[in-house]
């Protein structure tokens, strides 16, 4: 049984509950150290965000945790991977301008950034799983290359996995292009009948895989890189994915990745999940919507199956109803988890640590 360790954003003590207090003290007592030894080069992984999106981790937060490897010794550097849709983080010179833009400067954080997949996203490794799906998966060369890692998730739903938390941080956020798109297989398709011309799928592609032909919308599959973001947009439900048929194998696709991504460090990885602006999309939008539930808190962990689990039952449980499974009917998103056990990638039996109250 994994534990978990957990921190709720209740004020108990004005002098030391502040959140970035908080943090530091989640990574004491969740071992953040013991992954850690001098001389490291730590990849801290985490999503800069969209543009026009504010969902991701506040670079004030993620100081705290890079001052906490500081501490033992090791060299931080934060990292992502470029996006494979059409974007403004399709390549490193704009990715890095972004994160940037969005605080992630060494002035704020205290730590370099590194696009871990190059310039054009050309720096990979080729990582055997021997998994159902793959026998090697495709990760970011400075993922690779690095000693030890923290992984600094924020929860969320998303339109094909059902909910993102530390799980798909290592699987699309590990991978360049050529893995994601590995990991991509979903194609859209279109239902004519209902489809109006109104061209909203068209103008928020990125891949410029739709086009109006016919006053109807038309897919050029070649193009498509299976994001779904056609889905969410059609006003009409004209777009969708046979996610029911499509859904198991692609969270094992997923789950597959992100073991290899840790393959090479085992015990030096370490997990948190932030539970705060728990949004009904992922970070990759540009837009935030409305948060689904109040912020819960921040959870720590070795394990990312139990991490996850644990993030999925706070949120039930702070919904009062399964609401991920709700936003995202269609996904078979607790695949994730227990094909992650199947595979050796962590446990879904977990024992949650309070930190909170009397209990810290």
């Amino acid at each position: 049984m994994s534990k978990v360790y957990f921190m709720d954003f209740k004020i108990r003590d004005m002098e030391k509950d502040s959140k970035v207090q908080k943090i530091e003290r989640l990574c004491d007592a969740a071992g953040l150290k013991n992954i850690l030894k001098a001389g490291d080069l730590t990849a801290v992984k985490l999503h800069f965000g969209e543009r026009g999106n504010d969902g991701f981790i506040s670079p004030v937060y993620v100081r705290r945790v890079v001052e906490k490897i500081k501490e033992q010794g090791a060299v931080a550097f934060l990292t992502d991977t470029n996006t494979l849709y059409v974007g403004e983080r399709q390549n490193a010179a704009a990715h890095l301008k972004l994160a940037v833009e969005h605080g992630f400067d060494y002035a704020v954080v205290g730590a370099p950034v590194i696009i871990a997949d190059g310039l054009r996203g050309k720096n990979s490794r080729e990582i055997p799983v021997h998994a159902k799906h793959f026998e090697t998966v495709t990760v970011a060369g400075d993922i690779v290359d690095a000693d030890s890692m923290v992984v600094l998730s924020h929860f969320k739903g998303h339109p094909i996995a059902g909910f993102g938390g530390a799980i798909k941080n290592l699987a699309m956020g590990c991978a360049p292009a050529a893995g994601k798109k590995a990991q991509h297989q979903e194609r859209p398709c279109i239902d004519e009948d209902l489809c109006i011309g109104c061209g909203t799928c068209v103008r928020e592609c990125a891949a410029h895989a739709l086009s109006l032909e016919n006053a109807k919308a038309h897919l050029n599959a070649q193009k498509c890189v299976g994001c779904g973001k056609c889905v969410t947009v059609c006003p009409q439900h004209a777009v969708s994915m046979d996610l029911k048929k499509q859904s198991t194998a692609f969270m094992e696709r997923l789950v597959e990745y992100a073991k290899g991504a840790v393959d090479n460090k085992k015990g030096r990885v370490f997990y948190m999940n932030f539970l705060m602006n728990i949004t009904p999309l992922c970070d990759c939008f540009r837009f935030s919507n409305t948060a689904v539930v109040p912020d819960i808190g921040l959870l720590a962990s070795e394990d990312p199956v139990a991490l996850d689990k644990a993030s999925i039952d706070l949120v039930v449980e702070q919904a009062g109803h399964d609401i991920m499974h709700d936003l995202h009917q269609k996904s078979d998103m607790m695949r994730q988890l227990t094909y992650g056990a199947e595979i050796g990638l962590g446990s879904m039996s977990y024992e949650l640590v309070s930190l909170n109250g009397g209990n810290e």
